[in-house]
């Protein structure tokens, strides 16, 4: 089941483009370390810098690692700034709840999100992959629907994506 606010996101997404998976890569951790290293230099030690997403649970995903910066919202719009600096200027951009910078690292692509720590999607994100890791039949049925996902218009598979994060949400 997907809220109305989920609804509207996936409605914006294309039903021409394909999405494309591929088997996990375990130089992920190595690329994720590597621009930690570089967000630290820029924003200092003490800020939490994560990473999440397929790679982090080493999984078939999209080809990409996902790196999250949680910060508290009073925060939120002192990083745009440097992370602009290092990475240029945000892809989407949710005024005080999330803004995507794009980079890569040895050819992987990744995706750097600047994230209120208060909001909903941080907090069910950290529910959801907590869960996976606890229960690893979830996080084998999760690899499959990744999987399953290969050649899916990118409306349908996060369509498909959302439905099953939601069905394991009310587990939790």
């Amino acid at each position: 089941m997907l809220r109305e606010d989920q609804k509207k996101w996936i409605d914006h997404l294309s039903d021409d483009s394909k999405i494309k998976i591929v088997p996990f890569d375990p130089s992920s951790q190595e690329k994720f370390e590597k621009v930690k290293v570089l967000i630290q230099s820029k924003l200092g030690n003490e800020l939490q810098i994560e990473h999440r997403g397929a790679t982090s649970l080493g999984i078939s995903g999209q080809d990409e690692i996902d790196i999250y910066i949680p910060v508290p919202p009073d925060e939120f719009n002192k990083y745009i700034k440097p992370l602009t600096e290092l990475f240029g200027a945000p892809r989407s951009h949710y005024a005080l709840e999330r803004a995507r910078f794009v980079t890569s690292e040895a050819g992987k692509h990744i995706d750097v999100f600047l994230i209120n720590k208060e909001s909903v999607g941080w907090i069910e994100g950290l529910k959801f992959e907590n869960y996976l890791k606890e229960h690893l039949q979830a996080l084998e049925e999760y690899r499959k629907l990744k999987e399953l996902g290969d050649g899916l218009s990118t409306r349908e598979y996060y369509r498909r994506k959302i439905e099953f994060i939601n069905d394991i949400l009310e587990k939790v």
